[in-house]
């Protein structure tokens, strides 16, 4: 683990989310006696803050550990360590990790996720009117009628018709129901949005209008959102700032022009090779990486990347690289950072 990270949050505005040194951990179990043989670091030490009104981007490889962080800033999942503080505007300051399931009963209604399966996230046995009803009335925020009317408001307000509030899930495609599910997250009013790869299991004629219609809610609602994906390029036209995680741990993070255009890190370059360009006559020069993913329930010593990284020096396999602001909001874990020449890409 890395020495702690130093709170990125600017002195001059209070950041609606706070994250720090959050750290998650499963047992490995075997047998029948279900003996515990190790531990999985899934989240490994990680500390950021994301501004009210901001969307904040989450990048990195399937099983980096971006779902896990999401969840347990929603307490779907309870961390192992670390704190996570919602900030709101008026004043108070909520430590979600150290309430109880009867206090955070209380206090779900600031913060909410999509999730990234638009089937399997919505109840099959419940209608469309009482899926996005739930959370108005878990919350006792109406009551009756009121309920109805908020429903079908938030309806409109995602592009779907009211006439089908009584229909069951398997009525919809794929696009309507990830509309669905962003109605339930907006029906407590919440401050802060998880969104988990909301677009990735839809089609790319479909991807571009939730992007749009989230941004456009962001607006009317004034929402903050954590945006978690795989994909760059989704990632570069909806964040403001972006963070790269490996193996649990940020390894990067910066403005997303900045990120993009000139990374610092080796794996940041690597996954930003793969961003397609809008000019059918770029030659596209990806980077593969050798190896596989680092076994987060047993990782390389020193640099977690080093086994993968083309530039790695005997540095790379003994120390671990301290987390640290290069330039103005751009922070790398990376012993030669300030050495290397990593290519971008433009933005």
């Amino acid at each position: 683990m890395r020495d702690k990270q130093p709170n990125t949050a600017s002195s001059n505005t209070r950041p609606l989310l706070e994250v720090i040194h959050l750290s998650k951990s499963f047992p490995l179990e075997k047998g029948l006696l279900r003996k515990q043989t190790g531990t999985l670091q899934a989240v490994d030490d990680v500390t950021f803050h994301i501004n009210e009104g901001e969307t904040f981007g989450l990048v990195g490889e399937s099983g980096c550990g971006k779902t896990t962080l999401g969840r347990c800033i929603v307490r779907a999942i309870t961390s192992t360590s670390g704190s996570i503080f919602i900030n709101l505007p008026g004043g108070d300051s909520l430590d979600i990790t150290a309430m109880t399931n009867k206090e955070l009963r209380g206090v779900r209604k600031h913060f909410h996720m999509i999730f990234q399966d638009p089937y399997g996230s919505l109840d099959p046995r419940m209608t469309i009117l009482d899926i996005v009803a739930e959370p108005i009335r878990n919350n006792s925020l109406a009551e009756g009628q009121e309920v109805t009317e908020r429903v079908k408001s938030l309806m409109v307000d995602v592009g779907l018709e009211i006439k089908h509030l009584n229909r069951y899930p398997h009525a919809f495609s794929g696009g309507q129901r990830q509309r669905i599910g962003i109605a339930r997250s907006l029906a407590p009013q919440p401050s802060l949005i998880v969104c988990d790869e909301p677009v990735s299991a839809l089609d790319v004629s479909i991807q571009a209008q939730i992007l749009n219609l989230l941004k456009s809610l962001q607006e009317q609602y004034s929402l903050t959102y954590l945006f978690i994906a795989h994909d760059l390029a989704v990632v570069e036209h909806v964040a403001d700032r972006v963070a790269v995680m490996y193996v649990g741990q940020l390894v990067e993070m910066a403005y997303t022009d900045s990120l993009y255009s000139k990374p610092l890190h080796p794996y940041t370059e690597a996954l930003l090779s793969a961003v397609p360009s809008t000019d059918p006559m770029t030659k596209m020069d990806r980077i593969i990486l050798p190896g596989e993913v680092a076994d987060p329930s047993s990782p390389p010593t020193g640099c977690y990347f080093h086994p993968r990284c083309p530039y790695a020096q005997n540095l790379c396999e003994t120390e671990i690289p301290q987390w640290e602001e290069t330039t103005p909001g751009h922070f790398v874990a990376c012993h030669y950072s300030k050495e290397l020449e990593l290519k971008g890409v433009e933005v």
